[in-house]
């Protein structure tokens, strides 16, 4: 296994590539991203171990979509087995991200309760809105970088580590080092890539929908409706897409779109 360095630029081009991708077969990847969101929020009403058994298929769901990737760049059919199939890869390795994964999550939250007694955890945590509403007034600011800081490490372990597990059928411990170590090695490039998603998913929508509100305040509701789905829809394919883009160029795959 051998990752390589890239300059910051590829960044950027991460995100082009999965446009390019999203392009060639926009509704099944659309269809696809939805029925993700839909089968994680589906296990996460689950009374008692909705969260656990949500943690434990989002690694495989996460390979199953990068699987659609690949194959619509290679001009193959996608479908809704594809995102399920790709759960059979190494399961037990799959299953066992997920499970690790929920751990670190929740380890790294029970230590932010020493820094404000527990008013984070708590909102997180929240079932209901009189819950959160409880602890909405909190100062989150320190307890918010430390998780940041915290869970930064576990990211980059993790970002790579179900595709390599399922993709390279790599154990848990080395699919997690060569993920942390392909991260470290492109620090640069992914600074750009999180910047460039700040900017497409986050800063240029924001400006738009506040523009149209500024003009049709009386319409509110419907323009946020009317523009977030388009954008939801078109941006959170290309986010997956690009995941592919990323793995493909830093393990050297020779798929060119």
């Amino acid at each position: 296994m051998r990752a390589q360095t890239l300059p910051p630029a590829a960044g950027w081009r991460w995100i082009f590539t999965g446009f390019a991708i999203f392009r060639r077969n926009p509704i099944v990847l659309g269809m696809l991203v939805l029925t993700y969101w839909f089968t994680v929020v589906f296990l996460n009403v689950l009374p008692f171990i909705g969260a656990l058994a949500a943690s434990l298929v989002i690694p495989g769901l996460s390979v199953g979509l990068m699987q659609a990737a690949r194959q619509v760049e290679r001009g193959q059919a996608i479908g809704v087995q594809t995102l399920f199939g790709s759960m059979k890869e190494n399961a037990r390795t799959l299953l066992a991200l997920g499970a690790l994964y929920l751990c670190c999550t929740l380890g790294v939250l029970g230590m932010s309760t020493l820094l404000d007694g527990g008013d984070m955890f708590k909102f997180m945590m929240a079932d209901t809105r009189a819950e959160r509403a409880a602890v909405e007034d909190a100062d989150f600011i320190a307890p918010a970088l430390f998780v940041m800081a915290m869970m930064t490490p576990v990211m980059m372990a993790y970002w790579f580590a179900p595709v390599l597990a399922a993709w390279h059928r790599l154990t848990l411990g080395r699919a997690l080092f060569f993920s942390f170590v392909a991260c470290w090695m492109n620090w640069r490039a992914f600074l750009v890539y999180g910047l460039g998603m700040m900017l497409v998913a986050g800063v240029v929508p924001g400006v738009l929908l506040g523009i149209l509100l500024l003009i049709f305040p009386d319409a509110a509701s419907f323009i946020t409706a009317v523009v977030t789905m388009p954008l939801v829809l078109v941006i959170a394919p290309t986010i997956f897409a690009s995941f592919y883009a990323c793995y493909r160029d830093i393990f050297g795959i020779s798929e060119i779109v």
